[in-house]
């Protein structure tokens, strides 16, 4: 589930590796400990070699006494120290002794019961280990006390025996603190380097096709990660140059149509009446607004200019007046209501009449050339284009405001109109509503914050 979160790839390894180099760690002093026993460097004067040696020795016979089985580490203990000697009892009376006890400890062996444990010296001054011990232990055959000498030295084998002792008491501990300690630090060690990075995504996420020229921080970018960030603001930097020629190859091809267009427009109105000349006035109508669509576009790409007070009901009058002929000829009629004289808002005058004039186009591409196409302007600030064609499906109301999308395939127009109107709406702070006219129609609704 986490095999791409760097977080708990780290902690992983370096758990990983914390063990293999603790483990390792503990190997090499192991050997090197090995190496100084075998050198006869190390451990020459441990003391407790002769009670190790006796208490894996001791067993019981068949009467329940105490006895010693000839074991290798006894019986080379023997053979080493032939003046060995011991003392051993336990708690039920049972006593086993070997050798001849230094005369000088001789009174201890009758004092016993008055002795826990006890390092006999010849002298205070003698060097350690000392001569004889007294210790109480518990062995396979229960809890003895022992009373010998110290003889010979820590075995290598039973050095060796007390390694798993040793790893399970000090490595395994050790092992699992540092885990939990690298669990706990890695991902906040993380987090709190990863801090810049997670700047960076946040400003990313801001970056849309209104907002040019932004950059992703760098300053507290992991170093590893500050070639991708680069990468990426120059990336950018290519689009925005990108974005800002073809911004301009639209705003001067928009500018070199409309002399043509209007050209045009001028010899088709001196053309006599008929279909002819309706259906080319209603094409050079459109080839006009969509120059006017692609300024615009450049036009609130630089901004709106300062807001003042617009009169909703004189816009949409200027509106109706000046499509009013189109909408005749192609075959509607053209109504406009108002409840008062005077709705004013606080906008952009000439980007509303765009906005305004779009809609109605749209109506009257879509309308199905029957009925008529009303404006009207309500007492709460809202201009409604209504018509009686066939409505918009509600499975396409969320993408006719899509830049370049059609209603209908082979339809007129670019798909740039009700774009358009959506971004004017939204530099005023409002939206446009899509509904159904009362004969079924379509209702585009202009509604403004109030």
């Amino acid at each position: 589930m986490r095999s791409h979160s760097l977080t708990w790839h780290l902690v992983g390894r370096l758990a990983g590796l914390q063990a293999i180099m603790l483990t390792i760690l503990i190997l090499l002093i192991g050997l090197a400990a090995i190496a100084l026993l075998r050198a006869g460097l190390m451990l020459e004067d441990y003391e407790g070699n002769t009670i190790d040696t006796l208490k894996e020795a001791l067993t019981r016979d068949a009467g329940g006494g105490l006895t010693v089985r000839n074991t290798a580490d006894l019986s080379a203990l023997r053979s080493e120290h032939p003046n060995l000697w011991f003392v051993i009892r336990d708690t039920h009376g049972h006593q086993l002794s070997e050798g001849t006890v230094p005369q000088q400890f001789a009174p201890i062996v009758a004092a016993l019961d008055h002795v826990s444990d006890a390092r006999l010296r010849w002298n205070a001054a003698e060097p350690s280990p000392p001569t004889g011990l007294v210790k109480w232990i518990d062995s396979a055959v229960g809890r003895v006390q022992i009373l010998t000498g110290t003889f010979g030295q820590l075995s290598i084998s039973r050095a060796l025996a007390s390694t798993p002792l040793l790893f399970f008491n000090l490595i395994l501990p050790i092992i699992v603190l540092m885990t939990l300690a690298t669990l706990v630090a890695t991902p906040f060690v993380v987090r709190r380097t990863m801090r810049g990075l997670e700047q960076a995504a946040t400003q990313a996420e801001r970056i849309n096709i209104d907002q040019r020229g932004v950059q992703l921080p760098l300053d507290e970018v992991p170093a590893e990660i500050t070639p991708l960030v680069k990468a990426i603001n120059d990336a950018l930097d290519r689009l925005d140059k990108g974005y800002e020629r073809h911004r301009r190859f639209l705003a001067d091809a928009a500018h070199e149509l409309r002399t043509p267009i209007a050209i045009l427009s001028t010899r088709v109105s001196t053309l006599e009446a008929g279909p002819e000349k309706t259906r080319l006035l209603e094409d050079t109508t459109r080839l006009s607004v969509m120059a006017g669509q692609l300024l615009d576009l450049q036009r609130l790409d630089q901004g709106t200019g300062a807001f003042a007070a617009v009169d909703l009901v004189g816009v949409a009058r200027q509106v109706v007046l000046e499509l009013a002929p189109l909408a005749f000829a192609a075959g509607y009629d053209m109504a406009f209501e108002h409840d008062d004289e005077r709705s004013v808002v606080t906008g952009d005058q000439t980007a509303l009449e765009r906005a305004l004039t779009n809609l109605v186009q749209n109506a009257i591409d879509h309308g199905q050339r029957r009925g008529t196409i009303l404006v009207r302007v309500t007492n709460d600030c809202r201009i409604e284009v209504s018509d009686d064609g066939d409505g918009i499906p509600d499975s396409e109301r969320e993408h006719i405001f899509e830049p370049f999308h059609r209603l209908h395939h082979g339809g007129r127009g670019a798909g740039l109109g009700l774009d358009l109107v959506r971004s004017i709406m939204q530099l005023h702070a409002g939206y446009v509503e899509i509904d159904r006219s009362s004969s079924g129609g379509a209702c585009m609704r202009m509604v403004f914050a109030t």
